[in-house]
């Protein structure tokens, strides 16, 4: 065997049910939430629609899509989302996906850039599926996506293992303040599953240098870290970017959590930081004022969840109610109830 059957062979064999630990979790989403989450975001083409940002498309939102299909143990819908994704988004010519698909322009895709996250959720959620569905079309896939990953925004400076947000235009050449990195697109729990489809040292130590990252990320009154930062010299909110904790560095917690990063000081640090009146919100780095405060329910389950893995604390009730109403929250939610059905049903 050579080129892609070895690798597909060695990832089927690597990623077989009695794998590593990072493939435990199981289908744990039921029927009736997920019924709910495809009837207000999912078209009939496969694509997630993401109503809070004028019913876009996106790599991110179609892995998304994909790995809740999975977690619902819904074949037929994960195909669906997939077929989507890989007709529209894999247009780039090294294997990652377009970031935007926009229904209200032509062509739908005006920007080609990838999304490091999306398509690292993309590759996940197949590798997932192909393992419990027995279909090796989707192994390959993730094993492709993994590799170009690997290769394409993979980067060693200073030292460090980084994940650039996406190929171009984050590195070290390519701005004043570069590398620029974003810490909410470290996905802590799919990358051992990345050293699998495409064997390297460097994703071990991708996760590691991303948690100690996330330990010197302590800006402003609150000492949280910036969606954006240059680690140009010591790390700092990057040029051009508002310095906050805006709406994608909310997840964070959540990643870790997902992760099996269970470092406590971390994780408090996180929850206190983002919660300055026990409720998330977006925080403005440099006055430690919040902007926005996030009373959604898919919100407020990352302090849930982070509540139950530092003290054992149980859901509240309004988290486990299910009432999608815009795409990002309502992800959130399902991704935080899955974790903890699976992980710490003590919690429920």
């Amino acid at each position: 065997m050579r080129g892609w059957s070895k690798l597909l062979f060695a990832a089927t064999v690597a990623l077989a049910p009695v794998g590593p630990p990072a493939l435990a979790q199981q289908a744990m989403i039921n029927a009736g939430a997920w019924s709910a989450y495809k009837a207000k975001f999912l078209d009939a083409s496969g694509r997630i629609v993401d109503n809070g940002n004028g019913n876009i498309s996106h790599s991110e939102g179609q892995g998304y899509g994909m790995l809740l299909a999975y977690l619902s143990a819904s074949p037929a819908d994960f195909e669906q989302i997939w077929y989507f994704t890989r007709t529209e988004l894999l247009l780039r010519d090294d294997g990652l996906a377009v970031w935007k698909w926009d229904p209200n322009v032509k062509p739908h895709v005006t920007d080609t850039n990838n999304a490091t996250d999306g398509d690292m959720l993309i590759a996940y959620a197949l590798a997932l599926a192909g393992t419990a569905w027995k279909r090796n079309d989707y192994i390959l896939a993730a094993s492709r996506m993994a590799q170009s990953l690997l290769a394409e925004t993979v980067v060693r400076t200073d030292g460090r293992t980084l994940l650039m947000p996406g190929a171009e235009g984050f590195k070290a050449a390519d701005r004043d303040d570069g590398p620029v990195v974003n810490p909410s697109y470290w996905i802590y729990e799919a990358i051992p599953v990345m050293a699998v489809l495409a064997p390297s040292d460097d994703w071990e130590k991708l996760s590691e240098d991303g948690v100690a990252l996330l330990k010197t990320m302590q800006f402003g009154p609150r000492k949280l870290p910036a969606e954006w930062v240059s680690l140009r010299g010591q790390p700092r909110p990057a040029k051009g970017f508002d310095a906050e904790f805006a709406y994608n560095a909310i997840r964070i917690p959540l990643y870790l959590a997902r992760g099996g990063v269970t470092d406590k000081a971390l994780l408090t640090r996180l929850q206190q930081g983002m919660s300055p009146d026990g409720l998330p919100a977006t925080i403005d780095l440099t006055t430690g004022r919040p902007k926005t405060v996030l009373s959604d329910p898919g919100y407020r389950i990352v302090n849930d969840v982070l509540a139950c893995v530092i003290d054992g604390t149980k859901l509240p009730a309004s988290a486990l109610q299910f009432a999608p109403a815009l795409y990002y929250p309502s992800t959130l939610q399902l991704l935080g109830l899955a974790y903890i059905g699976e992980k710490h049903p003590e919690c429920l």
